[in-house]
């Protein structure tokens, strides 16, 4: 019976663990088989694998049993996750419902999440942009938070060596506050959204309108062949899964990578309760499962752990894993897990017309989403009552003007030719919040789920500092969209929680003194160094761009280091 013991545990203990499959799991994942480390990856949502599990792809409007809308029971039932704009009927099966995975709002806040293998990656927006210097040294010049442990300099190759894998495209458009990457090709602003970015580069000297830059194979390198994915194209039904590959995620690029190398076990419907730490080895061991279908609970076992299940979720296992060393959660000394939680406010819209152009319109669609305007209040100085800034998209399009009234011949002749409409100009905000202390999360001391996991208790909200950035938005496009001429210019203030940026970064922030901040400049857990975070739970301040690409590039940098180090015997 003992050696069928020891048997059992060598079958359940690996090189590497990480948590999660999604954005940055994928590439944990991918870089730690790449290294030749026997590898587990462990997701507690159900398994999808490219082309197989994408079961609305191809599908027309009119196979839809609801033509592409939520049926009302299904919105009553999904409050928060139905207020998601991807939440249509051809997408809501990759979204968490409601009712399956409760967690506690003690202020409100719209918590989206998307449990399977690939995660949100399925699902996000793909627009990537890097970091600039002044970001990373926002905090130290700014006073708020800490200072990152690291600069742009750090993190610049690895930002070429994800952009050359997942295929990132864009123009080189040589600005400090956006450094330019390793791109394919750019994708085309339409006519109007040309003419808002000369309109913007004639009136004012540091703002700028580029093309957005996005994760999609605008023109495919032979890496990307070799990864069995092909061009993008243009067909906008991102998510639903893309047959093609034409965009990055974990499904279609780094899972199935790690998983040709030989070296990668993936195991979903697994949740983890907690990672488990060895009192007299000084160390994590390994992780607490529970089978999300049987509730039967199993331990794996390995020398380097990646928890990368997503930032909130990362803050939950983190606080959830005690230890007599560990009271207040595993690496928790300085108390000050899950506090300084960030967002980005997109709370904030601008729309107008134009009536210029009226002989063009658009052909075609730009998975880019249009143009992008990286952000100019306070980069070089501070310059206002706020700290920080924002960036934002810009987009115009043209729609069909059909007659609501016509009826007869007059009906028929506007079917047959179709006038259309003025264009339709109209830009969102993505504002970065400071992380503070007081936007918290934490465990509810008497709710557990399912699966005996506390729930997750949740206290965000905005500030002042938000209200006054989001005024300013409103003025500073208000005045660049009347000085280029548009019309019938009209604000929107959404009033949606925080949250539904789904961009929620923190809680396991980085930082040089372990009074101050969880991880290191490795990723590392100051005080259990074989654990490293490199999701967005990892992140000390949120800047304003989206923040996929960074988690990408900083899970790379980290299993460099931990590889190297864990052959040096340091981890």
């Amino acid at each position: 019976m003992a050696n069928l013991n020891i048997d059992s545990v060598k079958e359940r203990t690996y090189d590497a663990i990480v948590i999660g499959s999604g954005m940055s799991g994928g590439w944990a994942a991918k870089e730690l088989t790449g290294n030749g480390l026997k590898t587990l990856v462990v997701e507690r949502g159900r398994d999808v694998r490219h082309l197989k599990d994408y079961p609305t792809t191809n599908m027309y409007p009119w196979e839809f049993p609801h033509g592409g809308a939520v049926p009302l029971d299904v919105r009553q039932a999904n409050p928060v996750a139905s207020r998601c704009y991807a939440f249509q009927e051809d997408a809501m099966h990759f979204f968490v419902k409601d009712a399956e995975h409760p967690y506690v709002q003690e202020k409100p806040f719209d918590w989206i999440r998307g449990y399977q293998v690939g995660g949100k990656s399925l699902l996000w927006a793909r627009q990537t942009q890097r970091w600039s210097e002044f970001d990373f040294e926002g905090p130290a010049r700014d006073g708020f938070a800490v200072d990152w442990p690291i600069r742009y300099p750090d993190l610049a190759p690895w930002y070429s060596h994800v952009e050359k894998f997942a295929g990132i495209s864009g123009n080189a458009d040589g600005l400090r506050e956006l450094p330019d990457g390793d791109f394919l090709p750019g994708y085309p602003l339409n006519c109007v959204e040309d003419y808002f970015k000369q309109q913007v580069k004639q009136q004012y000297k540091n703002r700028h309108v580029i093309s957005a830059r996005c994760a999609h194979l605008s023109k495919p390198q032979p890496i990307h062949y070799e990864q069995g994915r092909a061009q993008c194209q243009n067909r906008v039904l991102c998510q639903r899964g893309c047959p093609f590959g034409g965009y990055f995620s974990s499904n279609s690029s780094t899972i199935p990578w790690a998983q040709k190398s030989g070296h990668l076990t993936l195991k979903p419907d697994l949740v983890v309760q907690a990672v488990l730490y060895d009192e007299q080895k000084g160390r994590a061991t390994g992780v607490r499962v529970v089978d999300t279908r049987t509730k039967a609970v199993t331990e794996y076992y390995a020398r380097l752990l990646f928890v990368n299940a997503g930032a909130l979720n990362t803050n939950l296992l983190l606080l959830n894993s005690t230890s007599h060393r560990f009271p207040a959660g595993l690496g928790n000394d300085n108390g000050l897990m899950g506090k300084f939680v960030a967002f980005h406010n997109y709370s904030a819209r601008i729309s107008a017309d134009y009536d210029g152009f009226r002989e063009l319109t658009t052909d075609g669609r730009n998975p880019a989403g249009g143009g992008y305007l990286p952000r100019f209040r306070n980069v070089f100085k501070q310059e206002t009552d706020f700290l920080r800034g924002y960036a934002a998209g810009f987009h115009a399009s043209r729609d069909l003007d059909h007659t609501e009234h016509a009826i007869g011949e007059g009906f028929k002749n506007s079917l047959q030719r179709p006038a259309f409409g003025p264009w339709k100009v109209g830009s969102h905000m993505m504002g970065e919040t400071i992380p503070k202390e007081t936007n918290y999360v934490r465990l509810d001391p008497r709710r557990t789920d399912e699966w005996g996991v506390p729930l997750l208790a949740i206290s965000v909200a905005y500030d002042d500092n938000d209200a006054k950035m989001k005024q300013d938005f409103f003025e500073q496009f208000t005045d660049m969209y009347t000085k280029a001429g548009f019309t019938n210019i009209r604000t929107e203030n959404s009033g949606q929680a925080p949250g539904l940026d789904i961009h929620e970064m923190g809680g396991v922030r980085m930082g040089h003194d372990p009074k101050t901040s969880l991880l290191n400049k490795w990723n590392q857990l100051h005080a259990c160094p074989n654990v490293f975070v490199t999701d967005g739970a990892c992140m000390t301040s949120t800047s304003t761009q989206n923040p996929s690409l960074t988690y990408m590039a900083l899970t790379a940098r980290a299993v460099d280091y931990a590889v190297k180090a864990a052959r040096r015997g340091e981890v």
